[in-house]
């Protein structure tokens, strides 16, 4: 067994040692309102899930760059609100695209065939396409700084205002999500990606 003390690596190696140990993640699609003119921004995220039902939170780390936010932190933070989208088999070629490095005027859906749709709850339009989608206002924004007092990235939990589901993936009598239908993807280490696999029911103890 070897051990690892963190604070002993680069940046970089503790990445890459806690996203390859931390997994499956899921994939935050998030689409936010651009602070630079009348643009939607996209973007994914795997540092990403939920933390409440009551309140029905969410939360995402938006890692900056070179000490500055990245552009989805920086609009959540100004207009108080995104949509976070499920990311399925469907979707996964498009929303590695909107990985790319783009300005801040510049919309990432412009790289894809997605189709945006208004929302009903929030601002923020979403992508057509996801089976499942959260509009979402801010809760909360956490600047986290990492051992050098450099803030590293922002901490974004979210409230879900409303959930979209499409009638493939969501049995409305027992309100329940078909995740066999659905087919989430999730983020692994380096460009490596899961499907679902199979799946397996355990009883709770009494």
């Amino acid at each position: 067994m070897h051990s690892v003390t963190l604070k002993d690596l680069p940046a970089r190696e503790r990445y890459k040692l806690l996203s390859g140990a931390v997994v499956p993640r899921p994939i935050a699609f998030v689409t936010t309102e651009s602070t630079e003119g009348n643009m939607v921004n996209a973007a994914p995220f795997s540092f990403f899930t939920m933390l409440s039902g009551d309140p029905p939170l969410l939360s995402i780390a938006v890692g900056r760059k070179q000490g500055e936010m990245k552009d989805t932190a920086r609009n959540t933070v100004a207009h108080n609100e995104l949509v976070i989208h499920v990311v399925d088999e469907s979707l996964v070629e498009a929303m590695n695209q909107t990985a790319a490095t783009l300005k801040a005027d510049e919309s990432e859906i412009d790289l894809t065939d997605l189709e945006l749709v208004d929302s009903t709850s929030v601002g923020v339009p979403g992508i057509k396409e996801a089976l499942i989608r959260f509009e979402c206002t801010l809760e909360s924004h956490l600047p986290i700084a990492n051992d050098d007092g450099v803030t590293a990235f922002d901490l974004l939990i979210v409230r879900v205002i409303e959930m979209h589901l499409d009638e493939r993936v969501y049995d409305y009598e027992k309100n329940y999500v078909l995740a066999d239908q659905l087919n989430p993807v999730a983020r692994l280490s380096g460009p490596n990606y899961a499907g679902l696999g199979e799946l397996f029911s355990l009883k709770r103890p009494d």
